[in-house]
């Protein structure tokens, strides 16, 4: 295992650590692992990074007790009238980069260059796993940013809005041949994401698949229909 290879195991432990230590306590993980609290808890806090072999193997032990899917509806808040908050979600540094890597998993060996989102919900989805892949993180905002030149611009109808929402994009973000990832946190229509893979079309760039935290509805099911690459969301509401 390469130097950089092993540092990125080890940070991945202790990211699995911070985000078991949310749901068990040191107590708990001690009987799981066999170690110290004393030990874990330095861990935890990355005082100590723990050898090669032991992040292996504590990393063997602890995954089976993550369920990134139960970890993501825990934290999703309702209110009475069935509205919901993923704040919890995506301000939770130690599941996002945990939901990243698995996401990244998957699109390894697709060369992604770019991952695309709309501002400003899906920037801190997008940032962790373009981080994951190597890739840059660009975003489409609905207005001109003062500055720029050339923009790729979509416009769509939001459902029942009755009103018409343009996207834009500065042209330098997208270039003719790249593959692009399409991710966002929330899925609920789909015209926004419809837009972006749009906007990667007019760039001359490749739409290799689309990702979401959350989808409400049957919309993950209309998009595979619509769309040649892969459509997938981590949960799914109703």
């Amino acid at each position: 295992m390469s130097q950089l290879k092993s540092v990125q195991e080890k940070l991945r432990l202790i990211r699995v650590l911070r985000l078991l230590k949310k749901s068990y306590t040191y107590e708990e993980l001690s009987k799981i692992t066999g170690l110290p609290i004393t030990v874990l808890n330095r861990y935890v806090r990355g005082k100590v990074l723990p050898s090669a072999e032991r992040t292996r193997e504590l990393l063997e032990l602890l995954l089976p007790y993550i369920n990134l899917e139960e970890e993501v509806k825990k934290r999703i808040k309702f209110d009475e009238r069935g509205f919901f908050d993923n704040m919890p979600v995506l301000s939770d540094t130690a599941l996002m980069s945990l939901i990243a890597e698995e996401v990244a998993g998957r699109y390894l060996d697709k060369d992604v260059d770019k991952v695309l989102t709309a501002a400003t919900d899906g920037i801190a989805l997008g940032v962790h796993i373009a981080r994951e892949l190597g890739a840059d993180i660009v975003y489409a905002k609905k207005k001109k940013e003062v500055g720029v030149e050339k923009f790729y611009e979509v416009s769509y109808v939001p459902s029942a809005s009755g009103t018409v929402m343009t996207l834009y994009l500065p042209q330098w973000a997208l270039k003719k041949g790249e593959n692009v990832l399409i991710v966002d946190d929330v899925i609920r229509s789909g015209e926004t994401q419809r837009a972006l893979v749009e906007m990667t079309r007019q760039a001359g760039a490749k739409p290799i698949g689309m990702f979401f935290l959350v989808s409400v509805g049957d919309i993950v099911e209309k998009l595979q229909e619509e769309y040649e690459f892969p459509v997938e969301s981590l949960i799914r509401l109703d």
